[in-house]
């Protein structure tokens, strides 16, 4: 238990603190409109139903807060740099995940919520003539509230006898905003499932922005005041005079009549900050879009991946291990996608790697001419907007002694960035960080993927040895599939050579899977006592087996000495 803590105790606390304050605000608005007397006679009416509707409305509040800021990308990452500790660091690294569970916990509420008003109008509805005998007196008294006939100081919403629930629903505020609410969330929730984001990208992010009739709608969905209070319990105590209405406003202790009124809209105090922070974070990224990129050179890569090469008017900063969003305004308007950035911050230009995987990076593989004979094109290009950078995981990599980097395929791409840095900072001698070894993992299926950064390895190779730093990079290659029978024989051939024959590295290919349980052994045997940093850019399959090899192979902090501890990194978007 204690070695889990290591990985996953950040993220536990967030999710233990998050259900607390659900619990805790749930419970505490049941309790308050269950045990008031400003509700006792709307408690009569409705019974149960609107303790439960008022304890899910107000969980509906606090994610409706929560849910903004995992997604505020420029506010996370000045939170997150403004803390040393790296497990404080680390705790917001899942921000997709605190996302999704406040998203689950909406709809949970909302349907709490909508279930409860359901019968709640019902119960208004019936209360002009109650199948129960015992109440139907009183809640007659109730629903005719106010004796004056004025427009105020009544308690049932529903104004006549025998009117129809699903009409009473529909002209009222809150039965209007609440039917649309439910719909958007049905609609975002069920786009947003990892087959529709994998195959249907366009759909979830369409459909994802019905977030703003959502938030519209949440904060207009209580303006009406349907809910409403007693506001003369001095006058008229609800406890004494229940059973006393036909007393009421003729004898002690009920002279006056309960009087009610409607209570605030709440919602738009709750959502008003978070709001606030994301338009200033939609402005931030409005600028830095309209800000001219072009893009000055694409090279083709085997395995369907291509690199932009792109530089921005005024200049890029970047920091090793960042990633940006890519909009192409030729190929789609609103479409922003996510890409890590594979130069080095002292490029004169900056890069991203794709993958043709799905239309848009399809369609963008067509605009820049990826079909046109050469390895490289220049001219013709389509004009881009960036919006980022921004950090993930993979900037903590100098934060540790040790670091492992494990990428598969594609997902080499976050340390194609960091290795660059590395490479170029050794080359002028002005790395001076804490990191002092690197063990670098690349697992791939076939052996064209190999070629994106064989390049990248090769001088990092040579340029290691110039500096007698060979000890420094640790890297191991592995070929899942592919290998033909002329390969092979090539292989076989070759055996024996200092030069391995697939990657033209010196580090020989491993074939078949990597043996993790064996590798993270040997590293802690290498590095005792050390904080040592696990970074994973992969399938998420892969990615449990990872965490479970750093929990299992942690010492646990309560431990004494030397402790050796691996701390897992996941890179997520």
């Amino acid at each position: 238990m204690n070695k889990t803590l290591v990985n996953e105790g950040p993220r536990w606390l967030m999710i233990i603190l998050w259900l607390a304050g659900n619990i805790g605000m749930f419970t505490y608005s049941f309790l308050k409109f269950h045990n008031s007397k400003e509700y006792y006679y709307l408690n009569v009416i409705t019974g149960a139903n609107l303790p439960a509707a008022r304890g899910s409305a107000a969980c509906l509040n606090l994610n409706s807060m929560l849910i903004l800021f995992p997604i505020c990308r420029n506010f996370l990452n000045f939170i997150r740099g403004s803390f040393v500790c790296k497990a404080v660091r680390r705790t917001f690294d899942d921000n997709i995940l605190y996302h999704k569970l406040c998203a689950y916990m909406i709809c949970l509420q909302t349907a709490i919520h909508v279930v409860s008003h359901c019968f709640n109008l019902q119960r208004f509805v019936q209360s002009y003539d109650s199948p129960d005998p015992k109440k139907r007196d009183l809640l007659l008294a109730l629903s005719q509230l106010p004796i004056n006939n004025t427009s105020d100081g009544y308690i049932n919403p529903v104004r006549s006898a025998h009117s129809n629930p699903i009409y009473e629903m529909f002209i009222m505020l809150p039965g209007v905003s609440g039917a649309i609410i439910t719909f958007a969330l049905i609609i975002m929730f069920t786009s947003s499932t990892h087959l529709i984001r994998r195959s249907y990208f366009e759909v979830f992010w369409i459909t994802h922005h019905l977030y703003i009739i959502y938030f519209i709608g949440l904060i207009v969905h209580g303006f009406q005041g349907v809910v409403r209070k007693q506001s003369n319990i001095d006058e008229h105590d609800p406890e004494l005079c229940a059973t006393l209405y036909n007393d009421w406003g003729n004898k002690d202790p009920c002279l006056a009549y309960p009087k009610f009124s409607s209570s605030p809209a709440q919602s738009w105090k709750w959502i008003l900050l978070p709001v606030i922070i994301y338009l200033i974070e939609c402005l931030i990224s409005l600028i830095r879009s309209n800000q001219k990129v072009k893009i000055v050179k694409v090279v083709k890569h085997p395995s369907q991946t291509y690199q932009l090469q792109m530089k921005q008017a005024g200049g890029f900063r970047m920091s090793p291990g960042q990633y940006i969003f890519l909009k192409c305004p030729s190929v789609s308007k609103l479409e922003w996608h996510p890409f890590t950035l594979t130069s080095a911050p002292q490029d004169d230009f900056f890069s991203v790697h794709i993958r043709t995987v799905g239309d848009w990076t399809r369609d963008l593989a067509k605009a820049c001419h990826i079909e046109d004979p050469g390895e490289a094109i220049s001219t013709g290009l389509p004009d881009m907007a960036v919006d980022g950078p921004y950090g993930t995981p993979i900037k903590d990599v100098f934060c540790y002694d040790v670091d492992i980097f494990i990428g598969t395929g594609i997902g080499v791409t976050p340390f194609a960035s960091v290795l660059r840095y590395i490479c170029k900072e050794i080359e002028k001698q002005n790395f001076k960080e804490v990191l002092k070894k690197v063990y670098f993992f690349w697992i791939c299926p076939q052996t064209q993927a190999f070629e994106c950064f064989q390049e990248l390895l090769v001088s990092l190779e040579i340029m290691l040895e110039k500096m007698n730093q060979n000890e420094f990079l640790s890297y191991n290659i592995y070929l899942t599939r592919g290998l033909n029978k002329s390969q092979i024989g090539n292989i076989a051939l070759h055996f024996g050579d200092n030069i391995d024959p697939i990657t033209r590295l010196r580090e020989k290919t491993h074939f078949g899977r990597p043996r993790w349980s064996n590798i993270f052994k040997e590293i802690k045997d290498a590095h005792l006592g050390k904080s040592i940093g696990v970074f994973y850019c992969g399938p998420s399959q892969l990615s449990k087996t990872l965490c479970e090899m750093c929990n299992t192979h942690s010492d646990s902090i309560t431990d004494k000495g030397m402790r050796t501890q691996f701390f897992f990194n996941k890179e997520s978007f």
